[in-house]
């Protein structure tokens, strides 16, 4: 059995790390919590309280293995001045194993547990202004994102008294992240001299008028990929079972800040110098009446070279990329109560800090070696930038109850409630964390007295989010709308020891 038990715990830990991918923030972590809501801040009876309040495994009856397997299908839509579509079909599986331990005779418990913590993604191919062939058609451009977390490690919990524990988390925190798409930037960052007295930026920005392309935003194919951060999380916990039918729990969730090294990017801004070379090459026809377009390419060839531009080496380059990035801390209230011998309701208030975590991601792009490049950003292949998040904190609402209808069914309804902490300015279509209403329904069957089947259904209501206009993005997310919705399977096994 120890073999067994080991195999399983071994297997599910590397499913976890080779296809966890993405998702949005999951409410529960086990199939019987989900299926009354997520709530599990007051309810004293799973292992993935190693996740939402450590102290509450003091209050098991028995060591418990739980297994975990989630899947996620996520339905996303997207629609600006040139889309109206639907992102692509994806299923993502969500494992977690947790075992706890009560020791005989003992206040003391601890535990081990490796959770899906959550994540999101999506994938579109859209057509952007930018982006056409030599007969005016759209070329689809690839827009992906991932974004999946994964953390596990001990918990340990102390009784202080047989109505009152607290405990406490450390976590090992795993995350991969990785984008593709059209990404745009404001022209001031080309820092480098065009010529005397004008950066490139004021170049790409000034109106053709007065020499220059008359762009507010300069745009490159981007794509990044490879990067993988590890870091920690603490959780502590407080548990108090008032009597046999009212339990209460606290939880605090420390934040967690994440480095992701070693990725590689690739910066493509080939479609919009082809731009800018063909409305210079326009602006000399128009100075210039009786010249040939060949007359006029190569003067502008000419205009090129002399601010230190050579178009034979193109204006592709790779380069080393980091990425800082901050995940929230949170505060949670959970109470449960038994309503009657085969009714028990329970309730879950948390709040996410997601103003100061993602308020931007840092990306830092180094070793890029296109002399084009570097001559427009002013630098030597090493630069900075921030993307913005601008994300809100959130309020999340859980409420749920389960029916005893035998000894061995118990039926399960609940919902939940995120606001959505997403704004309107920097909403775009491959980060669409916007659900805010989740439904739920599960059960639980006794195979028998130390198996247990659970099972939850889980849907994500339909959400839409309009852009501002303008978006602090881009200029392609002006007044757009992004879609999310969600359903979710679960399925778990628990075995008491």
């Amino acid at each position: 059995m120890k073999l067994l038990l080991k195999s399983v715990l071994f297997i599910v830990l590397l499913v976890s790390m080779a296809q966890a991918q993405t998702g949005t923030r999951l409410v529960g972590f086990d199939a019987k919590s989900l299926g009354r809501g997520g709530t599990s801040i007051g309810v004293f009876d799973s292992p993935e309280l190693m996740m939402t309040n450590p102290a509450g495994i003091s209050f098991l009856n028995n060591s418990m293995l739980n297994v975990d397997v989630s899947l996620m299908f996520p339905s996303l839509h997207f629609q600006n001045k040139l889309n109206d579509v639907d992102g692509d079909k994806n299923t993502f599986p969500l494992p977690a194993v947790a075992y706890v331990n009560k020791c005989a005779e003992s206040d003391w418990s601890w535990g081990v547990g490796f959770f899906t913590a959550g994540g999101m993604g999506a994938d579109f191919n859209l057509k952007h202004a930018l982006y056409r062939d030599q007969n005016g058609n759209y070329q689809l451009q690839k827009y992906h994102s991932k974004l999946a977390s994964m953390q596990g490690g001990l918990t340990v919990a102390y009784k202080l008294s047989d109505n009152f524990s607290v405990g406490a988390s450390l976590h090992l925190v795993y995350s991969m992240l990785e984008f593709s798409m059209p990404y745009s930037l404001n022209p001031s960052v080309m820092q480098g001299i065009a010529a005397p007295g004008m950066t490139f930026g004021q170049m790409f920005a000034a109106p053709q008028s007065m020499g220059g392309f008359g762009y507010n935003e300069v745009t490159a194919s981007a794509n990044m990929s490879d990067l993988t951060a590890i870091g920690f999380n603490g959780k502590i916990g407080f548990a108090y079972k008032v009597n046999e039918k009212l339990s209460i729990g606290v939880n605090y969730t420390l934040p967690t800040s994440l480095s992701y090294k070693n990725g590689k990017a690739s910066m493509d801004m080939t479609a919009q110098l082809n731009n800018a070379f063909g409305l210079a090459v326009q602006g000399y026809m128009m100075q210039n009446p009786g010249s040939t377009q060949q007359q006029a390419q190569a003067a502008v060839m000419t205009q090129f070279g002399q601010m230190g531009i050579d178009m034979s080496k193109g204006v592709q380059a790779n380069y080393d990329l980091n990425v800082d990035l901050k995940f929230p801390q949170s505060f949670g209230f959970g109470i449960s109560y038994v309503a009657s011998e085969n009714v028990k309701l329970a309730a879950d208030l948390e709040w996410l800090n997601w103003e100061n975590a993602f308020d931007k991601m840092t990306l830092s792009l180094s070793n890029g070696a296109n002399p084009n490049i570097n001559k427009m950003m002013g630098n030597s292949g090493s630069f900075n930038i921030d993307f913005p998040l601008n994300w809100k904190n959130s309020i999340v609402v859980k409420l749920g109850g389960e029916f005893n209808v035998n000894p061995g069914l118990t039926l399960r309804l609940g919902y939940a409630y995120g606001s959505n902490p997403v704004p309107e300015s920097t909403i775009f279509p491959v980060f669409p964390a916007i659900v805010e209403n989740h439904i739920m329904a599960g059960a639980s069957y006794k195979v028998s007295t130390p198996l247990t089947i659970n099972a939850a259904f889980e849907m994500g209501l339909n959400k839409s989010l309009q852009a501002s206009n303008p978006s602090l993005i881009a200029n392609e997310y002006d007044g757009s709308t992004s879609q999310l919705a969600t359903t979710l399977l679960h399925v778990s096994v628990s075995y008491n020891f």
